[in-house]
């Protein structure tokens, strides 16, 4: 072939080669941080938000990502400690360089680990926290998903007042939270009419309630309202028994939502009323058809079949759907912030009246829930029948609850 020839061949090779597009590569996930009870006393209910998390990732990503880019999570165990959790956030943000983060379980352990994004001007989610003064202390970087703690309570003061009783008692686990539940049912007491006949708070770890149930005993309230975590709920209604405290109603907090919690129980566990933001049972049939979902909770009765098929035989409570909802929240931001920019992202959030498969979104300028509130069951005949507010009540409560004897 001629010089000439050999030229065109290269030339030609050449205009070829411009002509194939090149190859991209696909854009890296978006990565969002948390830490997570794995083990430690909050370890049922961080496993719980964790698989909520993990389950929205891979949602979406069925979906497409945003941006065009897949979700990834960067999940560490904080053991539960608060101190673990500062330090986690820490390197998430710090080394990891994760996008953005969302938040931890627990309050005491949020509390702590909102003075970390705060710093790096990182907005958080935070499914897993309830109590309000997290909120109320001039952030500008944390939003709650769950109802404010100081309501939790508020349907069992009604049911109560609704049905002529008149004093409660109150005892709470010492943490910030359940402090926070304690004040808002004494409050939420004293509006309705109820004498408050007894305050008593015991500390994180207590195994042995025979004190405080004598002093319950002794001020033999018609209710008593309990701002709880799960192992207390279980060894402080066994303990009821044992002890033969009956108060005409009786109703505790965190945990009491876990089929945990009669699966340790029993028919013990009947009567007993429990306060939860959410319940799977929202989407199971009843006379006269569907409990009104569709709008309020969007999306989770397919979220409950997926979380089922995904996660066999694991708990599902109000902390899977939390986890699963603050997981679209921060996803939603993303997406309609069109970026990762943290003052994008914030004013998103703020911005936001959304409905996830956990309920309402919306929150005010300290970053407070004010869109969703909670539910209370009572356990009947092994089922957490929903009793208040009546708008999602396909049941009635028992009441009176019966004497331990009589049961």
């Amino acid at each position: 072939m001629s010089k000439a020839g050999k030229a065109f061949v290269v030339a030609v090779l050449v205009s070829l080669a411009w002509a194939v597009p090149p190859v991209t590569e696909a854009q890296p996930p978006i990565r969002i941080g948390a830490s997570l009870a794995q083990t430690g006393s909050y370890v049922v209910f961080g496993q719980n938000q964790h698989r909520g998390y993990k389950l929205c990732e891979k949602h979406v990503n069925e979906k497409g990502g945003v941006l065009g880019r897949k979700i990834e999570f960067v999940l560490y165990d904080d053991q539960s400690e608060p101190a673990t959790g500062v330090r986690l956030y820490e390197r998430l943000i710090t080394q990891d360089k994760v996008d953005v983060v969302i938040g931890p379980y627990s309050s005491p352990i949020t509390e702590a680990v909102a003075d970390v994004n705060e710093k790096f001007k990182m907005p958080m989610v935070a499914p897993g926290a309830a109590a309000t003064s997290i909120f109320k202390r001039g952030r500008k970087f944390v939003f709650m998903v769950l109802p404010p703690a100081e309501v939790d309570l508020e349907g069992l003061i009604d049911i109560a007042a609704r049905k002529g009783l008149k004093t409660v008692a109150v005892i709470h686990q010492d943490v910030i939270a359940a402090r926070a539940t304690a004040q808002g049912a004494i409050e939420s007491g004293k509006k309705k009419g109820l004498e408050v006949v007894l305050v008593e708070a015991y500390p994180q770890g207590t195994t042995d309630f025979s004190a405080l149930l004598a002093k319950v005993q002794a001020a033999n309230p018609d209710v008593l309202a309990a701002a709880t975590y799960f192992e207390d709920t279980v060894a402080i209604t066994r303990q009821m028994k044992a002890l033969s405290v009956n108060p005409k109603m009786y109703g505790l907090t965190t945990g009491v939502d876990s089929l945990r919690f009669y699966e340790s129980l029993g028919r013990t566990a009947e009567f007993v009323y429990g306060v939860t933001p959410w319940v799977p049972e929202l989407v199971e049939l009843r006379a006269g058809g569907l409990i009104p979902i569709a709008r309020q909770y969007p999306g989770a009765r397919e979220f409950v079949e997926s979380y089922k098929k995904e996660f066999p035989g694991a708990d599902l409570s109000y902390h899977s759907a939390a986890g699963y909802g603050g997981c679209q929240i921060v996803v939603e931001a993303i997406r309609r912030a069109r970026s990762l920019d943290s003052g994008k992202l914030r004013d998103a959030i703020l911005k936001m009246d959304r409905n996830t498969v956990f309920g309402g979104f919306r929150v005010d300028r300290d970053g407070v829930q004010i869109a969703h509130k909670a539910l209370m069951f009572q356990w009947q005949d092994g089922k957490k029948v929903i009793v208040w507010p009546e708008e999602l009540a396909p049941g009635k409560p028992r009441f009176p609850t019966p004497p331990w004897s009589q049961r």
